[in-house]
């Protein structure tokens, strides 16, 4: 089937909510938490708490951005995402959308991630907008390069690693001199790439078969299997000094940090046992739900300090 086979939704609405239901916006919720909690961090380290307009424009910007990369992700995928089963039943392969209208919305979440940005001009804060096509490229990235690279799944990392660093950078540059957000950054970062790769499990055979770069196509399960735990390790080494050196995270996120741990250890256990039998158990709830308490536990020990 080609991506343009089917007829795509007659009006704007049916269109938008082909696109949102598609990219699942949902899931944003593996960034945004971390986002939310490194905008705490920074404004506490000048003593205030963040205005209702710094809320109000990180929240647009985060939506945008991922907006902006999973709309990018469809519209470079669909011919790969029509000769996988598993997502042969996206919004492109199956016809509820066409190439150009995907392009369309990428355009326009890229435009208002540039416009949110320059909201912070509104704050005397430049950086964001100067930086918004750095990370409008970031964000891009990780579809190309599991055409060429298995670091695919580190670059998966950066990208939502970039979410705290941005949120900072936003609220008040001078907190990036200071370990708190990278180390958050960090931790994001193996997190992700270690996920990623045991949601690659999923396409195996058809990433052998289509010479797409994920470490399980190119090193097998196994190989697969201990790279993510050693990215896990490694985040799990990172959350640990953050939770003890981190100067406004105190108890909350230190007992959500012991939660996030045993969860990861869960997540490992079962992708052990049943490989990709109960992996959106072990992808979706999991990883949500450690996103969810890292970051609600952080932000109530900010409002607590």
């Amino acid at each position: 089937m080609t991506t343009d086979s089917a007829p795509a939704p007659r009006s704007p609405l049916a269109l938008l909510h082909a696109i949102a239901a598609d990219i699942k916006l949902s899931h944003t919720v593996f960034a945004l938490p971390f986002a939310l909690l490194a905008m705490f961090l920074a404004a506490a380290g000048v003593d205030r708490l963040p205005s209702a307009a710094e809320w109000a424009l990180i929240l647009f910007c985060m939506v945008a951005a991922r907006t902006f990369a999973m709309t990018f992700n469809r519209w470079a995928d669909a011919r790969l995402d029509a000769d996988n089963p598993r997502t042969a039943g996206r919004a492109l392969p199956a016809g509820r959308v066409t190439r150009p209208q995907m392009l369309v919305a990428c355009l326009a979440s890229a435009a208002l991630l540039i416009l949110g940005a320059a909201g912070f001009l509104l704050l005397n804060n430049p950086w964001p907008l100067l930086l918004s096509p750095a990370v409008l490229l970031v964000l891009a990235l990780y579809s190309l390069t599991k055409r060429f690279t298995a670091l695919c799944h580190l670059v998966l990392g950066v990208a939502l690693g970039l979410s705290p660093l941005a949120a900072a950078l936003a609220i008040e540059p001078a907190f990036l001199t200071r370990p708190d957000t990278w180390l958050l950054s960090g931790f994001v970062l193996g997190w992700v790439a270690g996920f990623d790769i045991l949601y690659a499990l999923a396409d195996l055979e058809h990433d052998r078969q289509h010479n797409i770069f994920s470490i399980p196509a190119r090193l097998g399960l196994t190989a697969a299997l201990w790279l993510s735990r050693t990215l896990h390790l490694t985040a799990a080494a990172l959350l640990v000094i953050l939770a003890a050196t981190a100067i406004h995270l105190g108890a909350f996120f230190a007992l959500a940090s012991g939660i996030a741990l045993a969860l990861l250890i869960t997540e490992h256990a079962i992708v052990a046992r049943s490989h990709t039998k109960h992996l959106d158990v072990a992808f979706f709830t999991l990883n949500g739900i450690i996103s969810l308490i890292l970051g609600a536990a952080g932000i109530v020990d900010v409002l607590m300090y």
